[in-house]
């Protein structure tokens, strides 16, 4: 069976849990027997066997970003001829998955890693270009032959944005983490060159500055964890000036009243990140909305325990007091998921902090359980084979 992986996002070119998501789903799916895998990746030098890059059409350039990445959709779907199925991650492939479908013939099944009917911030980026997204989405949902959930509560929510879609065809396939590659790695020399004393505690933020994730709520919890701990933001990236903006003035005051604050914007290598989560004390994941939550998969695989929101696929990942803790959330049902009550979130988000900066024995604990979870639950040959299976269940169909 060939099978065309259609996405923006593959290495070099990886900013997103998506990316990572695809990047391994690819390497397993190519160890398996009788499956040939291609990826269509969006611009990128790129050199691998059996990839390919495309670039934005020159006659889109200036135009809204939801335009010109149509217009790379296009050519992705005119290459898939001679594919037995298409496989898209993200809306910015998706309509190339959808139009491949039409134009060949073939199946086309959707990974939804997130939903832009859960993403209405996403205005503020796109401008009309997010209701080119969105029925970019839901053109590409409705119509597909199976979609696959990164989690059971990211099938809940594709039924309940696209509730045309036949509960049958949505098969929940947990995102994975490749435990060789993410493991322990104890550099304190190289932490300090980052800016950080592996001697003192320290709470590890990683992500896009974008309201997903939650950073500023996050960056209001932290004013309230003792003076003696590191502040560690690897977050760059922002969707837009004003959310950088107030990132910026937030990690300002924090700075003010603190030392230990360290932010860096810059993507770094893997080995560094994690060098930086081996020597944390806790790893945050303060988002709103998280299908899944890849990188609490990354930092249990690293041995560092996580605090967490309850929201979305996060407590299929986390289990409490076990590997972290999980902070409850009320939020809006108004797609936004903004916490009803933001200040009880933050207060409840800093006593969990707190409550394991305060007993580093019980953190170290849940991450050695973090990491045998990691192991034993999110394989990703066993991911591998379970996506093929959903393949087939397109075929038989």
């Amino acid at each position: 069976m060939r099978v065309d992986v259609l996405t923006k996002e593959y290495p070099p070119a990886v900013y997103g849990g998506a990316g990572v998501h695809v990047a391994e789903l690819v390497r397993a799916l190519r160890g398996l027997d009788g499956l040939d895998a291609r990826v269509r990746a969006f611009a990128g030098a790129r050199d691998e066997s059996g990839t390919t890059s495309y670039g934005a059409l020159a006659e889109l350039a200036g135009a809204n970003p939801a335009l010109a990445t149509l217009g790379v959709d296009l050519a992705i779907a005119d290459a898939c001829g001679g594919a037995d199925l298409v496989h898209s991650h993200t809306w910015y492939a998706n309509l190339a998955g959808h139009l491949a479908s039409l134009l060949h013939g073939v199946p086309h099944v959707v990974t939804a890693h997130s939903l832009e009917p859960l993403r209405p911030w996403k205005a503020e980026q796109l401008g009309g270009g997010y209701a080119v997204s969105s029925w970019a989405e839901r053109t590409s949902y409705e119509a597909a032959a199976a979609v696959i959930a990164v989690s059971a509560a990211m099938r809940d929510d594709v039924l309940a944005s696209y509730p045309a879609i036949d509960p049958d065809r949505v098969h929940v396939v947990h995102n994975g983490i490749d435990t060789t590659d993410w493991a322990p790695i104890h550099a304190p020399a190289r932490v300090r060159e980052l800016g950080v004393d592996p001697d003192r505690p320290s709470v590890v933020f990683v992500g896009r500055i974008t309201r997903q994730k939650g950073l500023p709520l996050f960056l209001r919890s932290v004013a309230q964890l003792p003076p003696e701990v590191q502040i560690v933001l690897c977050a760059g990236a922002p969707d837009t000036p004003e959310i950088e903006a107030e990132v910026v003035a937030l990690v300002d005051e924090l700075a003010t009243t603190r030392t230990g604050v360290v932010w860096i914007r810059d993507m770094l290598p893997r080995p560094d990140v994690i060098a930086l989560l081996t020597a944390a004390t806790i790893f945050a994941c303060p988002s709103i909305y998280e299908p899944l939550g890849i990188v609490n998969l990354e930092a249990m695989a690293c041995e560092t325990a996580v605090v967490a929101t309850a929201t979305g696929g996060i407590p299929e990942v986390v289990v409490p007091a076990e590997t972290g803790l999980l902070v409850p959330i009320e939020q809006s049902d108004d797609g936004t998921g903004t916490p009803l009550d933001p200040d009880r979130y933050v207060a409840d988000f800093a006593d969990a902090l707190n409550e394991l900066v305060a007993d580093p024995a019980r953190a170290a604990s849940y991450g050695r359980a973090g990491r045998q979870r990691a192991i034993e639950s999110f394989g990703w040959t066993a991911i591998a084979e379970r996506t093929r299976e959903v393949y087939r269940s397109t075929q038989r169909a």
